[in-house]
């Protein structure tokens, strides 16, 4: 096999998004609204009318002529959400208003009901005249026809509400991706089964599917894919049916770890096979037969850290999305920090309730389940820098 790139996180990360960017196809259909929450939008969400139609009132209170303030009008009427006021307010009068309902015509400000007095069919108010105080102007939100979200853009509560106030029952989406998973390795059981002491569980394959899910695919698991040359590449090929593949485990440099030249004997070009972060470092990402795959360490914390570094980068551009984050957020270190310049470290933390305040945890190594579901954070260490003393900010990454 050819020599492959070693790279760095800022390399691999957009050599990624470069590579599956150029090369994707994506298709789209219609779902109910009821199925679209996760999804990503295939065309502009749009205002099928002026948001809102007419002026409405943002307080309880009083509409009034702002020209009549302060001073005392007589109730004329009242008006709440779901009606409207038939009739204008004239110089010296009031309707009395709930929030959400249109203003009347000639009312063009709104004291709240706090700012007033009331004796019989008359309100008093001392306050000042300010047009257009507490009315939320027709067409304020949105004008009929403006483009309220784009293409690209994966769907949470907000866009739901968004399109059912816009009367979208039906949406275009992109097509989910769909991901094959293959855990590799002699010593891997199913979970459901007792390990012998040199055994370890499938926990890998079952916390990627959670990821791969929670970014928005369609997973399927695969069989484990023992240390055999012509096993492993039957599954190999049964998972580059699917839009991405995720194999972990077998790309290290050991003598059973065969991933990599199984998947050189199916014709596969290589981007990177090294990078340079911890955990992770032999992270391989290429194509075959017109498919995206990743091989990611058999360790689990290092499983987890590639998959939300480099393959959800690829999965979001296969499920249609068009802004690729991966935010990292400043906290203030608790105890002072080391590590060995050279790799940019994403290592096990917890961020303290209000987010100002970040601890590493205490870790064996990638292979430390324990320590990283104590954790909420992955605090992410400069390659370039050595030390941090304790109130230094430093960036972390969301689990």
């Amino acid at each position: 096999m050819a020599d492959v790139a070693t790279m760095t996180f800022h390399e691999a990360r957009a050599c990624v998004i470069e590579k599956v960017r150029a090369a994707r196809e994506l298709e789209s259909g219609e779902v109910p609204l009821a199925e679209a929450a996760g999804r990503v939008l295939a065309e502009p969400v749009r205002a099928d009318r002026d948001y809102p139609v007419l002026d409405r009132s943002l307080r309880d209170g009083f509409a009034v002529r702002s020209s009549g303030l302060p001073g005392s009008f007589e109730i004329v009427g009242e008006v709440k959400a779901g009606d409207r006021f038939e009739g204008e307010v004239a110089p010296g009068q009031t309707v009395e208003i709930m929030t959400g309902a249109p203003v009347p015509p000639g009312a063009d400000q709104v004291v709240m009901v706090e700012h007033t007095s009331r004796a019989g069919n008359r309100m008093t108010t001392e306050r000042p005249p300010k047009p257009g105080e507490f009315v939320n102007p027709k067409a304020g939100e949105a004008k009929r026809g403006e483009a309220l979200a784009e293409a690209g853009l994966r769907i949470d509560y907000s866009t739901v509400s968004l399109l059912a106030t816009v009367g979208a029952a039906r949406v275009r989406v992109f097509r989910k991706p769909r991901v094959a998973i293959i855990p590799t390795g002699d010593e891997v059981v199913p979970v459901e089964e007792k390990p012998l002491d040199h055994q370890i569980r499938n926990s890998n394959a079952h916390s990627l599917a959670v990821q791969a899910a929670r970014a928005g695919a369609s997973v399927e698991i695969l069989p484990v894919a023992l240390d055999n040359h012509d096993a492993t590449r039957k599954l190999i090929e049964r998972g580059l049916e699917a839009d991405l593949l995720l194999l972990s485990g077998g790309v290290s440099a050991g003598k059973y770890d065969i991933v990599e030249p199984v998947l050189a004997g199916l014709g596969a070009e290589f981007y990177f096979d090294r990078t340079l972060i911890q955990p992770g470092r032999p992270t391989v990402f290429g194509r075959a037969r017109g498919r995206f795959f990743f091989g990611l360490p058999g360790n689990p914390i290092s499983t987890m850290v590639t998959f939300r570094v480099f393959a959800q980068a690829a999965l979001d551009l296969l499920s249609g999305q068009g802004a690729l984050d991966l935010p990292f957020l400043p906290a203030r270190l608790t105890t002072a920090f080391r590590h060995q310049t050279g790799l940019t470290r994403f290592l096990p933390a917890t961020l303290s309730p209000d987010g100002s305040e970040l601890t590493p945890t205490s870790w064996r190594g990638s292979s430390d389940v324990p320590a990283v579901a104590r954790s909420n954070v992955f605090l992410v260490a400069d390659p370039d820098r050595e030390s941090w003393e304790a109130g230094d900010w430093m960036p972390v990454m969301m689990k």
